[in-house]
């Protein structure tokens, strides 16, 4: 980056290797620290949201990061604050054309905030329509059934069982299920 380049305070991506994503915010925070760049570079952020992970009959909330790989930086772009960031152990790049980095727009950024922002976490269960599941627990425990339907906001699925001879939906706990 021959010329000085400031388009003020925006949030740009950052690509790491993947797995690294907190050393890296960790390391750049340090780093703008010890260079004194606080009034160029204003904000790392590695995005993860809450999730519900179900594992041998018990719920756990997990926090997960949503672009692995990425890390987002809020900063104004200068020939330092850019040798900076893109000297990072474990830093890749930018995101963007050449060695110019592209900024989110403000509606990524929105969209970005509100997902990190959810207080209701998500259920991550590896179920879908169409799987053949068996009951481990309530009034039809041991009868396997076929998923209808996974409502993954509430942790409910969908299943048909059957009941004299004909298949009847019954509306089930993810934890009342086992993937057969």
């Amino acid at each position: 980056m021959a010329k000085q380049i400031s388009q003020g305070k925006r949030w740009y991506a950052i690509h790491t290797y993947s797995g690294y994503e907190d050393n890296v915010a960790r390391t750049l925070r340090q780093r703008v620290e010890s260079f004194s760049m606080q009034e160029k570079i204003f904000d790392v952020l590695v995005p993860k949201e809450t999730k519900i992970k179900i594992k041998h009959g018990k719920r756990k909330k997990v926090r997960e990061r949503i672009f692995p790989g990425y890390v987002l930086v809020e900063m104004s772009v200068t020939d330092d604050s850019w040798y900076v960031v893109r000297n990072t152990p474990n830093v890749t790049g930018f995101i963007g054309t050449g060695v110019t980095p592209t900024a989110l727009s403000e509606d990524e950024i929105n969209v970005i905030q509100k997902r990190i922002g959810l207080n209701e976490p998500k259920f991550k269960i590896d179920i879908d329509s169409g799987d053949h599941v068996k009951v481990v627990d309530g009034p039809f425990k041991d009868q396997d059934g076929k998923v209808q339907d996974v409502d993954i906001e509430h942790g409910k699925v969908k299943v048909l069982i059957t009941v004299f001879g004909r298949e009847t939906p019954v509306e089930l706990d993810f934890l009342q299920i086992k993937k057969l």
